[in-house]
């Protein structure tokens, strides 16, 4: 996702963030406006569209009978991906999978499945032969900025609203079997300042970016570094202080 962006632009997003007050408005420490709508794909599973200041991604999940994975007989099994639409953003392209819309599914899987979010003991049906697969396939319809997050609250609140198909082995329908409830915040560092829930410009002109997933109880669950500058220990410290206080709130609107 790499944008052209001249000096005088990259020196007033600094700038702005420098003295508190953002080239959208908020303060260094404040999150875009989340809207999220469960069950919006009918035929899926389970499904949502989130929506995180103007950045836009639609999630659906299908859940198919498979076989699992020889190192865990008896748990189902969990499938990510992302796909970059270029209608989402003049600088994506079609074809295969970018490096960054692997990273995106990658960073969204791990925290997840480190949180043991879902029950996958309980998606077992014959052990070594049949259990149950959730896909979670997360597509970007508007690009402005920190997909990592808003595709992750994506994929989590569709996974909340999401039922196993039992009825296709002679069985009732049921709620997929969710555990915990991890949230993920990104931080990024542009030179001395670090905000959190970066839009399009501020990423456009980070050296650094850290992703925090931590779950209801504040442990954390994934991190993810990326970008080409560091964190301090103190600004680590930091940024994982940021991600509990705003990870409450969100959590909220995922549960709801």
């Amino acid at each position: 996702m790499t944008e052209l962006i001249s000096e005088l632009q990259r020196e007033r997003v600094y700038r702005l963030a420098a003295s508190g007050t953002r080239s959208d408005g908020r303060t260094p420490e404040e999150v875009r406006p989340l809207t999220i709508e469960k069950n919006y794909i009918k035929n899926a599973e389970g499904s949502a569209r989130v929506k995180l200041g103007n950045t836009d991604v639609l999630v659906g999940v299908k859940v198919e009978l498979g076989v699992p994975y020889p190192d865990t007989p008896d748990s189902g099994v969990l499938s990510t991906g992302a796909e970059l639409i270029p209608m989402a953003s003049p600088y994506f392209e079609s074809g295969p999978p970018r490096p960054d819309a692997i990273e995106i599914a990658r960073v969204v899987d791990r925290g997840i499945r480190e949180a043991h979010t879902i029950d996958f003991k309980k998606l077992c049906i014959t052990p070594k032969e049949k259990v149950w697969i959730c896909f979670v396939d997360m597509h970007v319809l508007d690009y402005d900025g920190n997909l990592f997050d808003a595709a992750s609250y994506g994929a989590m609140s569709a996974l909340t609203c999401t039922k196993v198909p039992a009825s296709k082995i002679g069985k009732e329908d049921y709620p997929l079997p969710i555990q915990h409830y991890p949230v993920s915040v990104t931080a990024a560092k542009i030179r001395d300042v670090i905000v959190i829930d970066p839009n399009r410009q501020e990423e456009q002109i980070a050296d650094a970016r850290l992703t925090i997933a931590t779950d209801e109880n504040g442990d954390i669950r994934a991190m993810q570094k990326g970008l080409r500058g560091s964190f301090s220990y103190e600004e680590i410290s930091r940024v994982i202080g940021l991600a509990l206080k705003a990870s409450e709130v969100i959590r909220t609107k995922i549960k709801a």
